[in-house]
């Protein structure tokens, strides 16, 4: 069948932000003004789980009044279809923006107008630079009590490093907030009612509209006397993408017409040399219909972005796959999820067509799979569709082999499309199931939880036998044992959350060990002389092979790195992973008779063991980037409660009315925080954590960990 989109017409988009900055409510907004939905739900009113919005569906999210799990809707403005994926804000799940934003073409960042750049912020924004994700700045709730336009612009150019193109400046703000002035059609957007159906004015930019509006706070009205400024500022950004433009304006002093300012915005939007700021209140009604027409005139269509990138077997760039139908099928699994139709693997579509029906290949583990059903999804509704395009983001129901990071091709153009990059756990739980009669059912549960949430790893404790589940926080780990209790219908029992500490070496050394075996009949013969040397931190481990003269025979030497390999999962202190270190094999001898790839790999293995004894082997634990926003009056009990937990207090930023300490502390000293800053602060305090890195233990901690393992030498 032809296609019903024109590539060019489609927008595949992201709603990014730190937790309550105002996501899913401006979501909503967006599925009522387009006509996608015909009433709508604010957050507040779900936690009695007898409504939701469209995008958070979960019970969990209900209870919450978070987003837990991107959701995918679509919508059409202005004749452009908009895919759009509703993201979470909170850290735990950050992996869900991290996949989302690998498949989407552009992103609008969210912002509280109040708290302006908030922690989840600049990791979304990293992570956007990461895969160079075109985005625009929406400055929401600037109906809240101490929004300030001009901090938040100036905190996205200072702590995101971005250069703002701003192109909307607020009306009055706070309970006098009436709309926003246009600077690119230089004209006012006036809202004198806050329903939903209710219709904006549009007046002209005048020295008097403050009078008019009887704005009288100073700091609004002073704004509104900088339009000027801030319209030359924004006409000198545009024009740099526009030689000819700059030279006419420069010649004749007259300002460039909107047309032209738009087509240079969107240049500059494209090439990531400027983000476009606007403003509103989507609680209040305001704005989101400009947000709509700056994302269909602003954001790329799959045409617009670079084409996908192919890659080798090593993951290293060989090739690309143009975004048209005419190309061989390829598409990327970015999710998978357990639903009520079933296990569905939603593809971003980037060339071809697939129809119902089809054979694809799974290039990523060389195995085949039919495409049965093909559904597009709005949130949780699957609607049927008989084929997918490029530029479409769809599910696939029931795929038996295909995981999140996969891709799927024709089998007669196999390629291999760049794999996303995941973040490691820094805490696990024990978990088991309430009743022990529902063994095989949590297993098979948990299971499909973890193959949907790469952010997820399951482990068997190899001491107590114990099932271990690993994530990015409480919350996260949290989260999924009550996901699994309302959608498969077991539930589990967690155990006190340990921290991921890993070992690493500070010294280099070299280490030779034989492993010889008499046994009668054929003996156990090899010798390994490895280097061991420390590298800096987040740079992992590396073998490196430098045998001369054949003393190492070439077969046995992948051995050696397999050795290595299994054998640093058990470091020598306390059983931890052992990272950041080099492992160069020097020499070594074997016998004719008595020498195989065991043998070496054993001896590998036992060089590790000895030989990173004497390296000088520390632990290390993970440290979290902590922001802590309480009142001015709490801030003293704060940051000497972060003192004693091993803390070390980095800055503090206003936060509208309320001061935010950053500091780095270690995960061991943060769980059960919430419950005794919320004491501390009655309850005005809220905290938000995020990964920073791995620091050294500090000896006494160290010695307490180390012999509570039962490893100690």
């Amino acid at each position: 069948m032809p296609r019903s989109t024109p590539l060019d017409d489609i927008r595949n988009i992201g709603i990014i932000a730190h937790v309550d900055a105002g996501k899913t409510t401006t979501t909503e907004r967006i599925l009522y003004y387009t006509g996608r939905k015909h009433t709508i739900v604010d957050i507040h009113d779900t936690k009695d789980l007898k409504s939701s919005t469209t995008t958070d569906y979960l019970e969990q999210e209900q209870k919450r009044g978070i987003t837990i799990q991107s959701a995918a809707v679509s919508c059409f403005w202005k004749d452009k279809k908009i895919n759009l994926i509703d993201t979470p804000g909170h850290v735990d799940f950050t992996i869900e923006v991290n996949r989302s934003l690998r498949v989407l073409d552009g992103a609008v960042v969210v912002f509280d107008g109040v708290a302006g750049v908030e922690p989840q912020t600049e990791t979304n924004w990293r992570l956007a630079d990461n895969y160079n994700v075109p985005r625009m700045c929406y400055v929401n709730k600037m109906d809240r009590s101490g929004a300030s336009f001009s901090r938040c612009v100036d905190m996205i150019r200072k702590r995101l490093g971005a250069t703002p193109a701003v192109i909307q400046l607020p009306l009055g703000s706070e309970d006098n907030f009436q709309g926003m002035i246009d600077l690119v059609e230089m004209k006012a957007y006036v809202w004198f009612s806050e329903e939903k159906d209710s219709q904006w004015e549009i007046w002209d930019v005048t020295d008097d509209l403050a009078d008019k509006l009887k704005i009288t706070n100073a700091y609004d009205r002073e704004l509104l006397s900088k339009v000027g400024e801030y319209r030359a500022e924004l006409i000198d950004t545009c024009l740099m993408q526009d030689d000819a433009a700059m030279e006419q304006y420069l010649e004749s002093g007259e300002e460039p017409a909107p047309a032209v300012l738009k087509e240079c915005l969107r240049l500059g939007t494209l090439k990531g040399d400027f983000t476009p700021v606007l403003c509103g209140s989507s609680y209040k009604n305001k704005g989101v219909q400009q947000l709509l027409d700056a994302v269909v005139a602003f954001l790329p269509s799959p045409t617009d972005v670079e084409a996908i990138k192919t890659v080798d077997p090593d993951g290293n760039p060989n090739g690309e796959r143009k975004s048209s139908d005419d190309e061989p099928f390829a598409g990327l699994a970015f999710k998978v999820i357990n639903d009520k139709y079933g296990s569905l693997t939603f593809v971003r579509v980037y060339s071809g067509v697939v129809a119902k029906g089809t054979s694809l290949l799974n290039t990523t583990r060389g195995k085949r799979e039919r495409i049965g059903r093909i559904v597009e999804m709005f949130a949780k509704e699957a609607n049927d569709l008989e084929e997918a395009r490029a530029g479409d983001i769809v599910a696939f129901v029931s795929l038996a082999e295909t995981d999140t990071g996969d891709t799927l091709c024709d089998a007669t153009a196999p390629v291999v499309l760049e794999r996303m990059r995941f973040p490691d756990p820094v805490i696990s739980v024990s978990v088991e199931p309430k009743n022990r009669a529902d063994q095989d059912k949590f297993g098979a549960a948990i299971g499909k939880m973890v193959r949907a949430d790469p952010s997820l790893r399951l482990e068997t404790d190899r001491d107590t036998g114990q099932t271990l589940l690993r994530g990015m926080g409480e919350l996260h780990l949290e989260v999924t044992l009550d996901r699994m209790r309302t959608e498969f219908g077991v539930e589990g029992v967690m155990g006190r959350p340990q921290v991921a500490y890993r070992e690493t070496i500070t010294k280099t050394v070299e280490y030779t060990y034989t492993h010889k075996k008499q046994t009668g009949g054929s003996g156990q013969f090899a010798e390994v002389k490895i280097r061991f040397e420390p590298k800096e931190r987040g740079a992992g481990f590396t073998f490196v092979d430098k045998v001369v003269g054949g003393t190492v025979p070439r077969e046995y030497i992948p051995s050696v790195g397999k050795g290595l390999e299994v054998q640093k999962e058990d470091g020598v202190l306390a059983s931890y992973p052992t990272v950041d270190f080099e492992a160069t094999l020097l020499d070594g001898k074997y016998h004719e008779v008595d020498s195989n790839a065991l043998t070496f790999e054993i001896a590998a293995k036992a060089c590790f063991r000895e030989g990173i004894r004497t390296a000088g082997p520390i632990l290390l634990e993970p440290v979290m980037k902590v922001e802590v926003v309480v009142p001015d009056d709490y801030l003293g009990d704060v940051i000497g409660d972060i003192n004693r937990r091993r803390g070390t207090v980095l800055g503090q930023l206003e936060r509208g009315h309320n001061i935010a300490v950053e500091s780095h502390v270690p995960l061991s000293e943060m769980f059960g925080y919430i419950g005794q800053l919320r004491g501390m602060t009655s309850g005005r305090g809220s905290y938000t954590m995020e990964f920073s890195h791995y620091d050294p233990v500090p000896k006494n901690v160290a010695d307490e960990i180390i012999a509570k393992s039962g490893k100690a030498a």
